[in-house]
């Protein structure tokens, strides 16, 4: 009797063929082939495999998509731009956002081309029990009222409790641990600092959080900002993530970095990000951006401009007034000299401090007159404005591996994804399945050129795409094909915290 034939090869959903596979967990560099079926990855070998589309990767490298920790740009036109960075999950957790199950909603009715998610927002809760507003989930609302004091004082006891039962709520509803913007109230008390830290570690959740200035910066500050993070890790063994270490940091970055590097010896969990731009970006009224604050730093208001008219400000009368008028209004900060070769080492050192991960600090887009900008067409309507970061973060990072050796390739892409979802699996545990490229992990993967791979946006073009990035899935959908976004691709999906 004949034997029976041998089955019929599987035929996968996609298949990405003959590119060099670089998984960060398991150390795998090499030529495979990734079969995707269902959202997931189904086959990684090194015999051929069929799929329904089938992707030619020869000469180009496959990676787990990128997981952004630092993005305030979440509607559908920012995550469009950092797909075409390579970026798959975009996470807004040190501003956060409150009511947090709002921000989900609404993300969810609009649908996303990348995966998301929010952290509890400490400041805008703040603004909420201290102020009495009532507030909607986004950013608007807290850049809405970022120049206010009242929000920004001390608070009593029993609004000290208040604003913990509402982080806690938000907690309950699915938040990625909580975000704290300390340094946008800066005279508020330490030890309010250090409640909330213990919220999070009694909650299993790691804290996001903008320092404080240093003690350089503000001789009169309430708490040295790096010391005020590593302390709380250390007095209430919560996990301290610690935002844009290079642009709180000025050009003390190296004495932080060591303060880090000893607690964690010591046995803290104290993790950081970096971004590889010496010019930031926030709203006018922040605390830091008033004449008194940068006059303590020894930088002039010249260092700010402000991003709806491009120009630098040119006096103090002006910083002020732009202050009154606009307080939420956008505004880039120069931080370090991008001319001067010791600024760049030493935001070089931000970047290739152990385990940090590349985070963009991605911008809103903003147009003249937004209201008649239709925020959902592709191409992007002319004249919008964000930070470049938005557009060029983690391809910029791969073109300074290429062309100044930054850190080797592998690393920089673990620095991208591996480590930033482990960053977030003590609260968010679907991390586990994404930064990988293994069976069973998420399909969420870019195939990119790391001959041409790099960053475009510039001053005045911020809005301009990435190159190298040729094709990015995520759940095992193409948001990106051939280099070209898919405006119709909308399959990005929340990434929450357990609900209790």
């Amino acid at each position: 009797m004949d034997a029976p034939p041998p089955p019929a090869p599987t035929v996968a959903d996609l298949v990405v063929t003959g590119g060099r596979v670089i998984d960060p967990e398991t150390g795998l560099d090499a030529v495979r082939h990734v079969a995707v079926t269902g959202g997931r990855i189904t086959a990684v070998g090194e015999g051929p495999l069929r799929g329904r589309i089938e992707l030619d990767a020869s000469g180009l490298v496959v990676c787990p998509g990128f997981v952004d920790l630092h993005s305030h740009g979440q509607g559908v036109a920012e995550h469009r731009l950092q797909a075409l960075n390579g970026v798959t999950t975009a996470m807004e957790l040190e501003s956060g956002a409150h009511p947090v199950a709002d921000a989900y909603r609404r993300a969810e009715a609009e649908g996303r081309p990348i995966n998301y998610g929010f952290s509890a927002s400490w400041a805008v809760t703040r603004m909420a029990v201290l102020e009495g507003i009532a507030l909607s989930g986004d950013l608007d609302a807290f850049l809405g009222h970022i120049s206010s004091p009242v929000w920004q004082r001390p608070a009593s006891p029993a609004e000290v409790a208040r604003i913990l039962e509402l982080l806690a709520a938000d907690l309950d509803a699915g938040a990625v641990g909580i975000g704290v913007m300390v340094g946008y109230a800066p005279r508020s008390d330490p030890s309010e600092y250090l409640d909330v830290a213990r919220l999070a570690a009694g909650a299993g959740v790691p804290t996001y959080t903008h320092s404080r200035d240093l003690v350089e910066q503000s001789p009169d500050t309430v708490a040295d900002g790096p010391t005020e993070i590593v302390r709380a890790a250390g007095e209430t063994g919560a996990s301290m993530h610690y935002c844009h270490i290079n642009s709180t940091s000025y050009r003390h970055i190296e004495r932080v970095l060591a303060l880090v590097d000893q607690v964690r010896r010591e046995g803290s969990t104290v993790t950081t990000e970096a971004y590889p731009y010496m010019t930031g970006m926030t709203g006018i009224g922040a605390a830091f951006l008033s004449p008194e604050a940068l006059a303590a730093k020894g930088r002039p208001v010249s260092s700010i401009r402000y991003a709806a008219t491009g120009r630098r400000v040119a006096d103090e009368a002006e910083l002020r007034e732009l202050r009154r008028v606009d307080p939420g209004g956008l505004a880039f900060t120069d931080f370090l000299d991008e001319h001067d070769p010791d600024d760049r080492r030493l935001l070089y050192a931000s970047l290739q401090f152990p385990d940090s991960a590349v985070a963009s600090d991605a911008m809103p887009l903003r147009w003249p007159g937004d209201g008649a900008v239709d925020r959902t067409a592709w191409p992007l309507p002319p004249g919008g404005v964000t930070h470049p970061r938005t557009a060029g973060t983690f391809a910029r990072v791969l073109r300074l591996v290429r062309e100044e050796g930054l850190l080797s390739l592998p690393e920089a892409i673990q620095r991208a994804t591996l480590v930033p979802a482990r960053i977030l699996q003590p609260a968010a545990p679907a991390m586990a399945a994404k930064g990988r490229v293994q069976v069973g992990a998420d399909a969420d993967l870019v195939v990119l050129d790391p001959d041409t791979v790099g960053d475009q946006a510039t001053w005045t073009d911020t809005t301009r795409p990435a190159t190298g990035i040729r094709h990015v899935m995520v759940g095992g959908t193409l948001v990106v094909r051939d280099g070209r976004l898919l405006p119709d691709a909308r399959p990005g999906r929340p990434v929450r915290g357990p609900r209790r």
